[in-house]
């Protein structure tokens, strides 16, 4: 109705009153409505009560699971009972990595906030942090927010003693590692979560780790808890892992790895002992290392895993392989002979030659003496699948199964696109790369008699099941031949080891730098003892020696022979040889690069 209407109507009213007519003449009153309009807002309001009547019969009658779970979420929590993850040990039961209960200290903020700021600093000064960083971290979330984990139990008790309303903490875990350094890559570290993030700790995550549990409780505002209401489950530990290493042949295989490095100045250095009889990694070892009780300051040079993630051209401990398949294919026996002079040899437009000029030599004398030419040339009668399918059947080139993370491959081009002198240059090791550890596993064809069995970095109880790869005549022949290598006429005197006799062989390679072989080397030793009965596989590799030294000889085969001679000790191995007193020259025979 218009004001117009309305003024009008009043008008009326006082005219009609002024007349003496009755009010409820009036004629705007006298106006008709719709009757369905009033109907309608009854029954608007009508099913607007019967709906609010429903909802509330239904919710606190019917289905009170949704009012419940509100009620519940403002006053119980679910917390997360941790399991404790599983020792990791060597083979004989030594703790090589445990956990230890820790505190997480966790805030309320807009609660911790209001503490004076003499408490604030000294909350701060607890967590080794300064008081911005601490504000920073408070403001980063109002409700909740961890201020630092894995804290020591004593300096958690000081925070407690702050008596700082907001400030509670949680029972976690912190991994320690009582060899340190020495273990390092071997049995690796985990997180802040405590998840496995390198070595064994990653490889046996999913045993070590074990299943957490939680409980329901009732907690108040200030995060106390009040009730427990049930547990809902019960955390499982994790599995102990029983390791192959030996502590303490891996404590001697890391100390003399590290001298030798610093000795000769290298830029790094892997050592690797494997069990002949079962194929156990007995010791595992790299310089650079690091300290896994403490990664403030870890660099990826420290991080890296070099015996299995780094590869290089193994240079002349690749001869063996071409010799033993020269062997079994009749071609050769250990005393025929070849003509090695004038200790060059051109092959298309490249010319391949040895460190001396030797002259016609016997089978054995090429291994003995490393002669590229005679490697060269027995390569050269042989087909290139025949010499591609000893080296990938070792293992060369293939992916490695071993269960430790990072392990790589290497490279062993197809046969296909082999030329002449891409053939002779991979007999003797150039062209192809391997990882430390894969070599160290090939040379098991010798040390055994002629088959390659599986490694294990666990403790293992069954005698595996070896793949024959030569024959047991053919693996005799090339331990004499290896046996020669260390003797005084050999490129590794300095491999002899008193009591025992040994068996082994030198490499030393240019490394590749930006596709061209640069004026740097690695050189490396693979052996076994005792040679009558080799119980043992040593591999070790030194890169980059900058020193005096640089070839294999010099600067690894005196790390296998500190490691054999203890390691063999220690597994009181009878000695297999009556000479105690050994002369080594000053300068041998070097091999050829």
């Amino acid at each position: 109705m218009t004001r117009a209407m309305l003024k009008s109507a009043a008008g009326s009213s006082r005219v009609a009153a002024a007349k003496g007519v009755q009010f409820s003449a009036s004629p705007v009153l006298a106006l008709k409505l719709p009757a369905w309009r009033s109907r309608l807002v009854l029954f608007s309001l009508f099913a607007a009560f019967a709906a609010l009547a429903g909802r509330a019969l239904w919710l606190q009658g019917i289905s009170t699971d949704f009012l419940q779970k509100q009620g519940e979420s403002r006053y119980t929590r679910t917390l997360e009972l941790p399991a404790t993850r599983g020792k990791i040990t060597d083979r004989n039961g030594q703790v090589l990595a445990s956990s230890i209960p820790v505190k997480a200290i966790w805030a309320i903020p807009e609660d911790v906030l209001k503490a004076p700021a003499d408490k604030l600093r000294e909350l701060a000064k607890l967590l080794g942090m300064s008081e911005r960083e601490l504000r920073v971290k408070l403001d980063s979330d109002r409700s909740f927010v961890y201020l630092k984990r894995q804290v020591e139990q004593e300096t958690a008790n000081k925070i407690i003693k702050l008596g700082i309303t907001g400030i509670d903490t949680r029972k976690e875990y912190k991994r320690y590692y009582p060899q340190g350094e020495v273990m390092a890559h071997m049995v690796g570290f985990t997180n802040v979560e405590d998840n496995g993030q390198e070595g064994m700790e990653l490889a046996a995550q999913k045993n070590l780790a074990g299943a957490v549990g939680s409980r329901r409780v009732i907690k108040d505002r200030l995060g106390h808890i009040v009730e427990d209401i049930e547990a809902i489950h019960e955390p499982r530990d994790g599995k102990d892992l029983a390791l192959s290493i030996d502590s303490k042949i891996q404590y001697i295989a890391f100390m003399q790895l590290k001298e030798a490095v610093e000795k000769h100045n290298a830029k790094a250095g892997g050592v690797v002992v494997l069990d002949v009889k079962t194929g156990e990694v007995l010791a595992l070892a790299n310089m650079p290392t690091y300290n896994p009780n403490n990664r403030s300051v870890l660099t990826g040079a420290q991080l890296r895993n070099r015996v299995l993630t780094d590869t290089f051209e193994p240079g002349s401990t690749l001869k063996p392989f071409t010799i033993a398949l020269a062997l079994e294919e009749k071609l050769v026996t250990p005393n025929s002979t070849i003509q090695t002079a004038p200790g060059r040899m051109t092959i298309g437009t490249a010319t391949i030659g040895d460190a001396h000029q030797h002259g016609v030599l016997t089978i054995s004398q090429v291994i003995e003496k490393s002669s590229n030419i005679g490697t060269a040339k027995l390569a050269l009668q042989m087909q290139p699948h025949e010499m591609w399918d000893m080296f990938t059947t070792v293992g060369f080139g293939q992916q490695p199964r071993f269960g430790f993370p990072g392990a790589v491959a290497g490279r062993v081009r197809p046969y296909k696109s082999w030329r002449p002198i891409e053939q002779a240059t991979m007999s003797y090791g150039h062209g192809i790369s391997v990882s430390l550890i894969q070599l160290a596993r090939s040379y098991m064809i010798f040390a055994r008699n002629g088959d390659l069995i599986p490694l294990s970095f666990q403790k293992v109880s069954d005698t595996p099941i070896g793949q024959r790869i030569v024959s047991e005549k053919t693996a005799r022949d090339m331990r004499a031949m290896l046996e020669m290598v260390t003797g005084p006429g050999g490129t590794a005197p300095k491999a002899q080891v008193p009591g025992y006799r040994t068996a082994g062989k030198t490499g030393t390679a240019h490394k590749l730098v930006g596709g061209h072989y640069a004026n740097k080397y690695v050189g490396s030793f693979v052996g076994f003892a005792p040679a009558s009965d080799p119980r043992i596989i040593i591999a070790v590799m030194i890169d980059e020696p900058t020193g005096k030294y640089h070839y294999g000889g010099d600067v690894a085969a005196p790390v296998f022979a500190a490691v054999a001679a203890n390691a063999l000790r220690a597994m009181n191995v009878t000695p297999d040889s009556s000479v105690t007193n050994i002369i080594i020259p000053e300068d041998g025979v070097r091999e050829s690069l």
